[in-house]
This record gives structure tokens, sequence and C-alpha cells, in this order.
């Protein structure tokens, strides 16, 4: 599935990608925040793509002046998900390359996959989260119209060996309706 909104193509990640995902995710301030380590190499990248960012709705953000990825966006199913009940939900996860921060980006590739999720894949609900400290995730999250639903303390992040607490956030097709 491809998407398209005025400024991005949202496209399934490629092998291919691993130079332009690992351009972005070495920096430990794209992943520390999301809860996962900075990529070490290309392969590890690869590694990533091929593991990771392959769920069905799962997307690679792409700038339409050149198609090549500078983030990631996915609506994760009840299977990936560790927020939703059933197959009527699903959660959005997302993370940017840091010299696209500020413009307006992930809310734009968000907008097109909350569409998704309500029309095309007809899901009731959409969770989100961030963890205390992600400022810029939680302004996208307040930007799209997401309500605070609760919070988790003390999540234990494997990946990192740490533990942190996460604001939980939702939005119903109902308020989606509302905000558009």
């Amino acid at each position: 599935m491809i998407l398209n909104t005025e400024r991005l193509v949202l496209r399934p990640w490629e092998e291919a990608d691993a130079e332009e995902c690992f351009k972005y995710a070495v920096d430990p301030e794209i992943g520390s925040p999301c809860g996962w380590p900075a990529h070490t190499s290309v392969e590890d990248s690869r590694n990533v793509i091929k593991n990771v960012l392959n769920g069905p709705e799962c997307y690679a953000i792409c700038l339409k002046e050149n198609g090549k990825p500078i983030g990631s966006i996915e609506l994760m199913l009840h299977e990936k998900s560790i927020k939703t009940q059933g197959d009527n939900e699903c959660e959005l996860g997302y993370w940017l390359g840091k010299p696209y921060w500020g413009k307006g980006i992930i809310p734009e590739a968000a907008k097109e996959l909350l569409r998704r999720a309500f029309e095309d894949l007809g899901k009731e609900k959409v969770w989100c989260g961030y963890y205390e400290g992600n400022e810029k995730s939680k302004r996208v999250q307040e930007k799209l119209g997401f309500t605070y639903y609760g919070r988790d303390e003390n999540v234990h992040l494997s990946l990192l060996n740490e533990d942190r607490n996460m604001i939980i956030n939702l939005m119903t097709k109902e308020d989606w309706k509302r905000n558009l």
C-alpha cells in the first residue's frame, strides 16, 4: 500500500532503504525517546527493516521531492500493539530524522494514517503514547487531537534495559470525526 499526502509518500520499507534509515537512526536523540537504542551500522538498520519495520501498516515516510525515507510511521495492529484490546483498535507509532523536526511532517503523515485507520480499516480506537520527557511526541499527539487516557508507571524497556513512565493517549472514531 502506498499513501500520499501533500508533501509525503508513505510506502513500505525496503531493505535497500537501510543506508537512509541508518543516517537518521544512528542518532541517539531519535531512538532513545522512543525506547530503542541508536542503530550501530547499516546492517543493523537492515535487520530492523526486515524484523521490526515490516508490519502490514508500517510505512517509510518519504519526501515526494526525492522519495528517500526520513522516518517511519505505523499503525500497529492487535498482534503487534501493547495497548489494543481487540481487532477494532490499533496503536500509532512514529519516529522522524532530526533534520526534519519542527516541519509538521509527523502530523501530516499521522493524519493520513488516522484516516486509513478509521475509514479504510474500520478501527474504532487508535492508541498512542510517549515516554515522559518526550515533549515532541506529546505536542504531536495534542495537535492531532488525542486525549489523555492514563499513565503506566515503570514500563521496562528491554532494548535499553531501563524503566520509564509512559503517558497513554486515545482517539476514538468519534473524536476523529469531530476534529475533521
